[in-house]
């Protein structure tokens, strides 16, 4: 059997770069490079990258490392607005913070993924909390260590401990009342029961 080959012909850029957003739309959780080629199998690689480069360059498209390998997903508007004039360091720490999502990340697993030192990480997580781009959060499985989120999420109940905490301290006069009700319940059924039998 032959080889079937494909033949690539050069199409308009701005067709190529609004095919790629629609697919990003499609998949919001991002798009591998087989992906938008199974899209559009007549692009020449050299022109299917140079799109997506553009859209790289121009702060449309991030660029995210899975399990499957490399993947584009494209920008949220708000997002890439408040990240304008932000050096690529900061937009990588807060795209790992970004993939943590609600359980957070450690400043010691930002700095395992982003290979940045301790400290230039520490200058990047202040300057993103005083743009409200960033929060952090206290773990209740690490009193005295802080996990960082976006902003606007809410933290895990693992995190936050739920209803057992308030402000990260442990409520132990309400698992106290919690008891003592439960007791009581106890002891009546156990009344009803004897009632019962007799």
């Amino acid at each position: 059997m032959a080889d079937v080959k494909v033949k690539q012909e050069s199409a308009d850029p701005v067709d190529i770069e609004n095919r790629i957003r629609d697919l990003c739309q499609q998949f919001p959780h991002g798009i591998t490079d087989q992906v938008i080629q199974n899209d559009m199998p007549h692009v020449a690689p050299q022109q299917r990258a140079m799109v997506i480069n553009r859209l790289l360059s121009m702060g449309k498209l991030d660029l995210l490392r899975s399990a499957s390998g490399l993947m584009y997903r494209m920008k949220d508007a708000q997002t890439a607005n408040k990240m304008k004039g932000s050096d690529n360091q900061e937009k990588l720490v807060y795209q790992i913070i970004e993939d943590a999502g609600n359980k957070g990340i450690w400043s010691r697993d930002i700095r395992f993924k982003s290979n940045l030192p301790l400290t230039e990480i520490n200058k990047i997580l202040k300057n993103l909390e005083s743009k409200k781009l960033i929060k952090a959060v206290k773990s209740v499985a690490a009193s005295k260590k802080k996990v960082y989120m976006l902003y606007n999420i809410q933290p895990d109940r693992s995190v936050t401990g739920g209803a057992w905490y308030s402000d990260q301290d442990f409520e132990s006069e309400f698992v106290e009342v919690l008891n003592q009700q439960c007791f009581k319940f106890l002891q009546s059924k156990v009344r009803e029961s004897v009632r019962n039998m007799h």
